[in-house]
């Protein structure tokens, strides 16, 4: 696989991209000035070049999701960064309530291009409040899209699409992948990456050897990816059971089309993600699976989630309560082969 920009410099240049191409954008959150730039640096440079367009608050989540609403719906493009996911609840009024009905509730459709950025997921030792996965409490809201960070797409393609909605998305960011490189088009030693979709909106990987003859489709988030594909790539060289991993940029609203075919013809499926059980996004996948693929599913479709608790702060503790790579390849282990 090609030598590519960590992630966070993917996600820093699609900023970039937007400010240089659309005159009308701004950033607003809390500590975004140079050179601090952000608690994880996603915003770096921007109020150093465009100082007049990075608002940089203080503490008020509820209150500066409320000027994004304003900047956006008079017309501008917003970003809006969430210091932590987690205090995303603390706007979530303003997100919900406000954002996502203004799209419709004034007697014709008002185009409100507004992107919430939310670091989101644990893995780093930042506690109850500071690490968890909160996507499924934003599911299933009208006009209110979901996406989410991964290691194979280019932010500024992802982006350019929330921007063309015209409606308020929300963009979750794994805490952990920010420091990863990106998957670009390629092979690596094991398997080859590529994309599915007219929009390349999921990320694929299979064994260069095997792909032909794939037993279990790996369906997960973005922060989980990376574990999925060390779990695909133990269970190739111990047990020569071929995984295809398969990481969609969108969650919901969720389309399974692009990947059907891939999803019909595998013996086993398996939906990651890091949040805990219970009106999740896997449980969604799920449900979509089986009302398009009931009759040629030989197995019902396994989901593999974080245990019900809270995070804790103390590495080997977070460990036992978070999703790890054995998880994802005992929940394939498990799956009969028929």
């Amino acid at each position: 696989m090609p030598r590519s920009e960590r992630i966070v410099e993917n996600l820093n240049a699609a900023l970039h991209k937007v400010f240089a191409e659309d005159e009308r954008a701004y950033l607003i959150g809390e500590d975004l000035a140079d050179p601090y730039g952000g608690a994880f640096k996603v915003g770096r440079g921007l109020s150093t070049k465009y100082p007049e367009r990075v608002l940089s608050t203080p503490l008020s989540e509820n209150g500066l999701l409320g000027v994004a609403n304003g900047l956006a719906l008079t017309g501008n493009t917003v970003i809006a960064e969430i210091m932590f996911g987690d205090f995303a609840f603390l706007a979530f009024d303003q997100i919900v309530n406000f954002a996502a009905k203004s799209v419709s509730m004034y007697g014709s459709r008002q185009p409100l291009r507004l992107v919430v950025r939310c670091p989101v997921g644990g893995h780093r030792g930042y506690g109850p409040t500071h690490s968890q996965a909160v996507q499924k409490h934003f599911l299933g809201v009208p006009d209110l899209a979901l996406y989410e960070l991964t290691p194979f797409h280019d932010s500024a393609d992802v982006f350019a699409e929330m921007a063309e909605r015209r409606e308020p998305c929300l963009h979750f960011e794994d805490k952990t992948l920010y420091g990863r490189r990106r998957w670009v088009d390629g092979t690596d030693e094991l398997f080859e990456f590529g994309f599915a979709g007219p929009r390349r909106e999921y990320g694929t990987a299979v064994p260069r050897v095997g792909a032909t003859d794939v037993d279990c489709v790996i369906v997960s988030t973005g922060g989980t990816a990376p574990l999925a594909l060390e779990a695909a790539r133990r269970l190739f060289l111990e047990a020569e059971i071929v995984c295809r991993l398969v990481v969609p940029s969108r969650l919901y609203p969720f389309d399974p089309g692009p990947v059907e075919s891939m999803l019909a013809g595998a013996r086993r499926i398996v939906v990651v993600e890091e949040g805990v059980a219970g009106g999740t996004w896997g449980a969604d996948v799920a449900d979509e699976i089986y009302r398009r693929l009931w009759p040629s599913l030989r197995d019902r479709v396994r989901l593999v989630h974080s245990r019900a608790s809270v995070i804790p702060s103390a590495a080997h503790l977070e460990r036992d309560v978070l999703v790890q790579a054995e998880d994802i390849e005992k929940a394939v282990r498990e799956a009969p082969e028929r």
